[in-house]
């Protein structure tokens, strides 16, 4: 299996995940293919079976769904017909890197462990898996040295390890599958959205109606790749649907709860922006301005204590529930606000009173 295929397999599995990656998210050219000036048109999915080894039209097809296909620099579909001269790209969230995951001893908050999987409380500013400028100090790097003892686990094979992935600046409850059989049961459960997960987040204003639901595909915005956008019903994008609630609303921010139906990447961030409140403090969607309030220069530093206060973007992923794939049994974990964003609560708490 070739490094493109093991990332295709994790990228399966973790399709429906909110934050697929860690913040900075770039896309990264794994492979180039030229064609050659007396190439007959010919389907690029065909191409790629014909030039990469040990590669799947299937898998191909899937790259070409994720937007991981791209031709001239430009993303296509797996039907589009190469050209002689055409450049041909397979670009991955991350970059194509062959080393060995080091084994480091990194704190974990376990919430939860048995012999088939674990559960933890990610903190913020943790990168879940290797990548570009990260190749050690994540989470993976820490399960590695967690699992160092276990015969059976391998944190390089991909078909065991982290089955869904949160943003490096979002914190809360990641579960890691033990062996195949676990990752796979637990996929299939993300996949078909039966999995439950909550999420409390500070934004700005007071979103209209209190409860609600947002429903708009999700992709990677044509104006700048580093973000993702909301894209008309059946235009581009994966189908993706939110729901939230205010719980709290202190003057001009609002604590609400967000229960995902979907999970794309950066969904409930891309979401609440698409509404008109992004989450406070996120740099990547513009919620680290003065969105509401006033112009005073009081206010002003009021504001900005609070973003020092909580310096990433206000998500935290609550709750978490689902089927245990060797047992059966429905399980469900719960992990309190962390500091940061509790005490930036209270500050906006003591402003309304």
């Amino acid at each position: 299996m070739t490094q493109f295929d093991e990332d295709l397999e994790n990228d399966e599995l973790a399709a429906d995940d909110l934050g697929a990656v860690d913040d900075g998210r770039e896309l990264y050219e794994h492979y180039r293919i030229v064609a050659d000036k007396g190439q007959e048109l010919l389907r690029v999915d065909k191409f790629l079976v014909a030039h990469l080894p040990n590669v799947s039209r299937n898998r191909i097809q899937q790259a070409a769904e994720a937007e991981c296909i791209l031709v001239n620099g430009r993303a296509v579909k797996s039907n589009y017909r190469v050209k002689p001269g055409d450049i041909v790209s397979v670009v991955m969230d991350r970059p194509r890197y062959e080393n060995e995951v080091i084994a480091e001893d990194i704190p974990l908050d376990i919430v939860y462990e048995d012999d088939t999987l674990l559960v933890v409380n990610k903190p913020a500013g943790l990168v879940v898996h290797p990548g570009h400028g990260n190749y050690n100090g994540t989470l993976v790097n820490a399960l590695a040295w967690h699992m160092k003892d276990n015969p059976d686990y391998d944190v390089s094979d991909p078909r065991m390890g982290l089955v869904h992935r949160i943003d490096k600046d979002t914190s809360g409850l990641l579960v890691v599958a033990k062996t195949p059989e676990a990752k796979t049961h637990l996929g299939k459960q993300f996949f078909n959205k039966t999995t439950k997960r909550e999420y409390v987040a500070v934004v700005w204003g007071i979103p209209e109606p209190r409860v609600g639901r947002i429903e708009g595909n999700i992709g990677r915005s044509l104006r700048d790749r580093l973000q993702m956008a909301v894209f008309p019903e059946g235009d581009q994008g994966k189908h993706a649907v939110t729901h939230y609630e205010v719980i709290e609303q202190l003057n001009y921010v609002s604590v609400v709860k967000c229960v995902l139906e979907t999970g794309r990447t950066h969904q409930i961030r891309v979401h609440m922006k698409h509404i008109g409140h992004p989450l406070f403090n996120d740099a990547r969607y513009g919620g680290d301005q003065i969105l509401r309030g006033t112009t005073s220069s009081h206010y002003r530093q009021f504001v900005n204590n609070c973003f020092d206060t909580c310096a990433r973007q206000a998500l935290h992923a609550r709750t978490l529930g689902f089927v245990h794939p060797a047992t059966g049994r429905e399980m469900f974990f719960s992990t309190p606000v962390p500091p940061d964003m509790t005490a930036m609560i209270e500050r906006w708490r003591n402003l309304a009173k």
